[in-house]
């Protein structure tokens, strides 16, 4: 079974599903003989009836963690629509275009310069400052979908999730 999966007895640990759901955990309900089947709202859950075999179990655990991966990779898309998650948010041209770096190296460092140019590439490279306002008003537009633009001090930005953000500055 897959660690990154949280098997929960329904309806005993419903408690337990709501944490969860709220931290964005994918989830497997297991649910005992003879009490109703629980509404499945979320992407990230799923529910079984026990007993359950082993194969299908962890068939449907890797199906959940297909989903959950898939959804946790932002995108861009040629409209200038950012999804994460499951949402989605639409930006300026101009934000498209230092996203698409960003996004293209979800989690790592872009460096500042390669931002300049990105931004200012038919005029050469654009002023610190310009690139500076334009990641304020990024982390503004993005921050929605629970996403953030960390800086890198002396190295350039990431775009990574809200909470990852939080636990590298503490």
């Amino acid at each position: 079974m897959n660690k990154e999966v949280q098997l929960l007895r329904w309806p005993v640990q419903q408690e337990l599903r709501e944490e969860c759901r709220s931290r964005g955990l994918p989830r497997i309900l297991v649910v005992e003989a003879g009490l109703e089947a629980p509404v499945c709202e979320d992407i990230y859950e799923d529910w079984v009836r026990a007993p359950v075999a082993s194969p299908d179990l962890k068939a449907r655990a890797d199906a959940l963690v297909h989903r959950y991966r898939q959804n946790r990779q932002p995108k861009l898309d040629e409209d200038g629509v950012l999804w994460f998650a499951g949402q989605s948010v639409a930006v300026s041209p101009k934000q498209a275009e230092l996203l698409e770096l960003l996004v293209g190296r979800y989690g790592k460092v872009v460096p500042r310069e390669a931002l300049r140019f990105q931004l200012g590439h038919d005029q050469g490279p654009m002023t610190r400052n310009a690139l500076d306002l334009h990641v304020m008003r990024i982390r503004h537009r993005i921050s929605v979908l629970g996403l953030t633009v960390r800086t890198v001090w002396g190295r350039g930005y990431v775009l990574t999730t809200q909470a990852q953000a939080e636990l590298a500055s503490s």
